[in-house]
């Protein structure tokens, strides 16, 4: 997996969104430095977390991950993790429905 691709991955969308580093931190209850790190890729990121960005910066988990994917001759656990981020990218969206039926 390339970190650093990952984390400017998610720095692009949080300019896009109009955050300082300062407020996404907030949002996801990190502190700022953590998340200029994983914004560097000098730290790993939790699947939790990287949920958690997913859902604050409404992009996809496989959009977030994208560049590490090899679409390719998949191998069964290359297969494994699409199909995993796949489910929770599916997962998300009722989540996101749930919760607009509730408003």
């Amino acid at each position: 997996m390339d970190y650093v691709d990952l984390g400017r991955r998610i720095r692009v969308r949080r300019q896009h969104l109009g955050l300082t580093q300062e407020q996404l931190a907030k949002e996801m209850g990190v502190s700022t430095s953590f998340m200029g790190h994983i914004e560097r890729g000098t730290r790993k990121a939790s699947l939790e977390t990287l949920v958690q960005l997913a859902n604050v910066m409404d992009v996809s988990i496989d959009g977030l991950l994208s560049a590490s994917l090899n679409r390719g001759n998949d191998t069964k656990r290359q297969k494994a993790m699409r199909d995993l981020l796949n489910a929770l990218n599916d997962q998300i969206a009722l989540w996101d429905d749930e919760t607009d039926d509730e408003k």
